[in-house]
C-alpha cells in the first residue's frame, strides 16, 4: 500500500496535529499518538480499495494485531474483538455464554430462559452501572445479576471465594427445585479503583468446578507484558476472557479496547457479535496496528515498567508520611496507589499530640466520617492543582469513605508524569497535613463558640471541608421557612465584604444552606493557631453592625422627608413673625428702602439645621452667635460592636498570640496593657478639657487658667506615655 498518496496525507496530519498544539487547544500526544490518528485516515483511505483486495488486508491486520496482543500478554491461542465502549466486549462475551449454554437459543429465544434462568455473578467492586447495562443489552431482568460482595478489609486471604462458593451452592440448590441451574458470566473484576487483586487462581477453579465462564478486566492487566509478573496476576492468562484497554496504558488517542478470548466455535462467535465479515469492522484494529508497530515490544514494556515505578516510588514515600493511610500495601507491583488523610492521632508527632480528640458519640463518628471525607475531597482538588502532572482523581469507596487515587498507567503516557512529579506530590501533601488536621480538630470548638453566641445558628454541613459554616439571624428571619431570604442575604454579602477587607489567613465565602436556601456563611481551612472565640465574636459583631446600618438606611428615607416638611412649615412661621415686627411699611418697595436707611432693622438670621443622629430640627441661631456649632445638642457617640483586641505588629487577624515567647514574660505582659491602658486614657483628655472650658465661660476664646492648668499636665501625660511606650 505505498502510495505517494499516503505519505501526503500523513505529512499533513502531522501539520495539522502541530498547529493544534500550538494553539494549545489539545495535549501534546507524541509520534506514537500521531499513529493512531494516522490509522483513522488511513482506514477510510483503504475502504476503498476493490474487495478481495481489502479483504486480505483486513484479514492481515487483524491477524496480526490480535498474535501480538496475545503474546504480549501471555494469552496463548486466544481471539480479539475490538470494541469502542469498554463494557461491549463483557456484553458480547455474555451472550457468547448465552449460546453455549442454551444450544436452542437460537430457535426459540426467551422461552428457553422461562425455565432456566441465567444467573450472572457481578463483583461488588464492579463499575457503577455494569449490571443494568448487560441486562438492557441481552434482554434479561435485573433479578438475574448476583452482587458478589467483597471483603471489607484490603489485603485479606479470602476475598471473594468464599462468598462466591456459598452464593453458587445457593442458587443450584434453588435451580434443583424450581429453575434448575445455569452456569453463566461471571466478573471476577479486578478492583481497579482500588489496585487489589482478587484470588483469580482459587476462583478459576471455583468456576472449572461449576462450569462458570470467568472474565477478568483492570489495569493490573498491563503487567502481563513485564518480565516479572505476581501470580495473582498471571492466573488471569488461565480465565476465559479479558478485556484491557491499551489506548490508556500506552497514550494512543483514540484506540479501541480489546477483549481477549478462547471458544472453538466460530459460528458462535459470529452470532455473539465476536467476530464480523465486515472489513470495516475488521478495520478497528488498524490504529492499534500501527501503533504497536512504532513503539515495538520495547516500547510497550518501557511505558509500563515506568508506570509502575511511579506508583511503587510514591508509595514508599507515603509510607514514611503521618495521617496518610494507603489502602492496600502489600502489593508492590500494583501500578495503582489508593490513598486518603484519616483522623486518628498518632503518638509520634508532639504537634498535633498537644490537642486532645474528645471522645465521641456514635453520631459524632458518622459527623467525624463526612468531614474527613470533605477533607480528602479538598486535599485531592489541592493536590490536582498543585501538581497536574500527577494525574490524580478523587473517588468514593463504599467501606473507605472518599480517597485520592493515583493511576499513572492511565495518565503517566500522556501528561509525561516523571519521579520528579511524584516528590513533588509528597512534598504538597507533606504540607496540607497541618492545616488538615488542625481544621478538623477545631470544628468542635467553632461549633461550640457558635452555638454560644447570640443571633448566630451553626449550620451542619458534612460536605464543606472548612471549619464549618454559620448563618445570621437576623431581627425578621424566618426560622420555620425553607425559602430565599432577600434580607439575609443582603447581610451576608455585607459581612463577606467586610472580613475579606481584613487581610486574614483565612477564605470566606457566601452560599445557600445545605438543606435550604437561606445564606450562610462558609469558613473555609484554618491553621493550628486559629482564634476560633475572636473569629466568632467578629462574625456576629460585624453582621450586627450591618444590620443596624441597613436598618438605619431604610429609615432616613422617611426621616428626612419628615424633617423638610417640618422645617418648610416653621421657616414659613418665622417669615410671618418677621412681618409683624417689621412692619407693613418695611415690605413697600420705595418706602421700605428708605426706612431702612434711616432705622435699619438688627434682627438675628434664623434657618433650621437637621440632626440626622437625633431626627429632629435644630435652630441656627447658635451657629451665627457663636460662630460655631458647639453650643447645640452633641449626638451620642456610636457604640462599637466588640472590643478591638491588641495585636503585636504584623500579627493578623484571628491569631493566638504567641505563647512561651522569651521576649515577653508574663509580668512584662502585664505591665506593656497598663501603659497601653494609660495612653489611651490620656489621648481622651483634650476634647473633655475644652468643652469644660468652653462651657464656663460661655466663649471659646476667653482661656481660663484652670484650662491652663490641665493643658499643661496633659502635656506633661502625653510626655510620660511616649516614656512608657
Amino acid at each position: 500500500i505505498a502510495d505517494p498518496t499516503l505519505a501526503e496525507m500523513g505529512k499533513n496530519l502531522k501539520e495539522a496535529m502541530k498547529m493544534l498544539e500550538d494553539s494549545q487547544r489539545i495535549q501534546n500526544i507524541g509520534e506514537q499518538g500521531h499513529m493512531a490518528l494516522l490509522g483513522h485516515s488511513l482506514g477510510a483511505y483503504i475502504s476503498t480499495l476493490d474487495k478481495e483486495k481489502l479483504r486480505k488486508l483486513t484479514t492481515r491486520i487483524l491477524s496480526d494485531t490480535t498474535l501480538w496482543l496475545c503474546r504480549i500478554f501471555r494469552y496463548e491461542n486466544g481471539c480479539a474483538y475490538f470494541h469502542e465502549e469498554e463494557r461491549e466486549g463483557l456484553a458480547k462475551i455474555c451472550r457468547l455464554a448465552i449460546h453455549s449454554r442454551y444450544e436452542d437459543f437460537v430457535v426459540d429465544g426467551f422461552n428457553v430462559l422461562y425455565n432456566k434462568k441465567p444467573v450472572i455473578y457481578l463483583s461488588a467492586a464492579a463499575r457503577p452501572g455494569l449490571g443494568q447495562y448487560l441486562c438492557n443489552q441481552l434482554g434479561l431482568p435485573f433479578p438475574c445479576l448476583c452482587r458478589v460482595p467483597c471483603n471489607t478489609m484490603f489485603g485479606s486471604q479470602h476475598q471473594m471465594v468464599s462468598f462466591t462458593s456459598g452464593l453458587i451452592l445457593k442458587k443450584n440448590k434453588i435451580g434443583r427445585l424450581t429453575l434448575s441451574y445455569f452456569k453463566t458470566s461471571y466478573e471476577a473484576t479486578r478492583t481497579a479503583a482500588v489496585g487489589h487483586t482478587d484470588k483469580i487462581g482459587r476462583l478459576k477453579e471455583l468456576c472449572e468446578q461449576y462450569g462458570i465462564w470467568l472474565h477478568v478486566e483492570g489495569v493490573n492487566l498491563a503487567t502481563l507484558a513485564l518480565g516479572y509478573v505476581s501470580s495473582s496476576v498471571l492466573a488471569a492468562t488461565k480465565c476465559d476472557s479479558m478485556t484491557m484497554t491499551p489506548g490508556p496504558w500506552l497514550g494512543l488517542p483514540a484506540v479501541p479496547a480489546v477483549t481477549l478470548y478462547k471458544h472453538d466455535d466460530p459460528a458462535l462467535t459470529l452470532v455473539a457479535g465476536l467476530t464480523s465479515n465486515k472489513p470495516a469492522d475488521k478495520l478497528r484494529a488498524l490504529p492499534l496496528w500501527l501503533s504497536l508497530q512504532y513503539l515495538g515490544l520495547d516500547g510497550i514494556v518501557e511505558r509500563i515498567k515506568h508506570a509502575c515505578q511511579l506508583s511503587q516510588r510514591l508509595q514508599e514515600n507515603l509510607k514514611k508520611v503521618n495521617y496518610i493511610k494507603i489502602l492496600v500495601e502489600d502489593e508492590l507491583s500494583s501500578p495503582v496507589v489508593v490513598f486518603r488523610f484519616f483522623q486518628e492521632l498518632p503518638d509520634s508527632d508532639p504537634v498535633f499530640k498537644a490537642v486532645p480528640v474528645p471522645t465521641m458519640t456514635p453520631s459524632a463518628v458518622g459527623r467525624e466520617r463526612h468531614s474527613c471525607d470533605a477533607l480528602n475531597r479538598w486535599l485531592g482538588e489541592q493536590l490536582k492543582q498543585l501538581v497536574p502532572a500527577s494525574g490524580l482523581t478523587v473517588m468514593d469507596l463504599e467501606a473507605e469513605g472518599t480517597c485520592v487515587r493515583f493511576s499513572p498507567l492511565m495518565t503517566a503516557a500522556v501528561l509525561g508524569t516523571r519521579g520528579e512529579d511524584v516528590d513533588q506530590l509528597v512534598a504538597c501533601i507533606e504540607s496540607k497535613l497541618p492545616v488538615l488536621s488542625s481544621t478538623l480538630q477545631l470544628r468542635e470548638e467553632f461549633k461550640q463558640e457558635v452555638e454560644a453566641t447570640a443571633g448566630l445558628l451553626y449550620v451542619d454541613d458534612p460536605n464543606w471541608p472548612g471549619i464549618g459554616v454559620v448563618r445570621y439571624e437576623h431581627a425578621n428571619d424566618d426560622k420555620s421557612s425553607l425559602k430565599s431570604d432577600p434580607e439575609g442575604e443582603k447581610i451576608h454579602a455585607g459581612l463577606l465584604k467586610k472580613l475579606n477587607e481584613l487581610e486574614s489567613d483565612l477564605t470566606f465565602k457566601i452560599g445557600p444552606e445545605y438543606k435550604s436556601m437561606k445564606s450562610c456563611l462558609y469558613v473555609g481551612m484554618a491553621s493550628e493557631d486559629m482564634d476560633v472565640a475572636e473569629l466568632v465574636e467578629t462574625i456576629a459583631a460585624t453582621a450586627r453592625e450591618i444590620e443596624e446600618n441597613s436598618r438605619l438606611l431604610e429609615n432616613m428615607t422617611e426621616v428626612v422627608r419628615k424633617g423638610i416638611q417640618e422645617a418648610q412649615v416653621e421657616l414659613q412661621k418665622a417669615n410671618e413673625e418677621r412681618l409683624l415686627e417689621e412692619g407693613v411699611l418695611r415690605q413697600i418697595p420705595v418706602v421700605g428702602s428708605v426706612l431702612n436707611w434711616f432705622s435699619p432693622v438688627q434682627a438675628l438670621q434664623k434657618g433650621r439645621t437637621f440632626n440626622l443622629t437625633a431626627g429632629s430640627l435644630e435652630s441656627t441661631e447658635p451657629i451665627y452667635v457663636y460662630k460655631a456649632q458647639g453650643a447645640g445638642v452633641t449626638p451620642p457617640p456610636t457604640p462599637s460592636g466588640s472590643r478591638t483586641k491588641q495585636r503585636l505588629p504584623g500579627q493578623k487577624p484571628f491569631k493566638r498570640s504567641l505563647r512561651g515567647s522569651d521576649a515577653l514574660s508574663e509580668t512584662s505582659s502585664v505591665s506593656h496593657i497598663e501603659d497601653l491602658e494609660k495612653v489611651e486614657c490620656l489621648s481622651g483628655g483634650p476634647e473633655q478639657i475644652t468643652l469644660e472650658a468652653s462651657s464656663t465661660e460661655g466663649h471659646p476664646g476667653a482661656p481660663s487658667p484652670q484650662h491652663a492648668d490641665q493643658t499643661e499636665a496633659f502635656q506633661k501625660g502625653v510626655e510620660g506615655a511616649e516614656s512608657l511606650r
